[in-house]
């Protein structure tokens, strides 16, 4: 397995999320966590998995992940196991939105199907930090994403 986590981080709290990800993704093959840099392109060439995240900034993910998501084409994406996460507050998700569904979406309309639902970790104020056992449980939803790869949900499958 070959995976790269995208993403991009304001304060910090997705760059740790994103990294626990890689690092637990890095006990089952080759992982990276890289941040997005603006008008860097992003190689997935050789990559098995591909996971993206940032923050939810206004119910939406950040400019420059919709921006990244945009000039992604369906062919790149196509035989990659794919999975999306953000970070936002512990609220009912209809108050803060969701980057992360906003993110899953976006990669159905170019017709990837998503390993797992879209994922998010929770961060205390604005700035962060992140609340209590996110890390722990980013590891967790690392390794479920290891499992969905080997054996797939029968929704996965379709």
């Amino acid at each position: 397995m070959n995976a790269l986590v995208v993403y991009d981080s304001q304060y910090g709290n997705t760059e740790r999320i994103a990294q626990v990800i890689a690092d637990t993704l890095g006990e089952f093959g080759e992982a990276r966590a890289v941040g997005l840099d603006p008008g860097q392109g992003t190689e997935l060439e050789g990559m098995s998995m591909f996971i993206v995240g940032c923050p939810t900034q206004g119910w939406k993910p950040t400019p420059t992940i919709q921006s990244f998501l945009e000039e992604l084409s369906s062919e790149e994406l196509r035989s990659l196991a794919v999975a999306c996460f953000d970070t936002r507050f512990r609220l009912p998700r209809l108050m803060t939105g969701s980057a992360a569904r906003v993110i899953a979406r976006t990669l159905q309309e170019k017709g990837v199907s998503l390993l797992v639902e879209p994922e998010s970790f929770f961060v205390k104020g604005t700035q962060g930090p992140l609340r209590d056992g996110e890390l722990d449980r980013a590891a967790a939803w690392a390794r479920m994403l290891i499992k969905e790869v080997q054996f797939p949900s029968p929704e996965a499958r379709q």
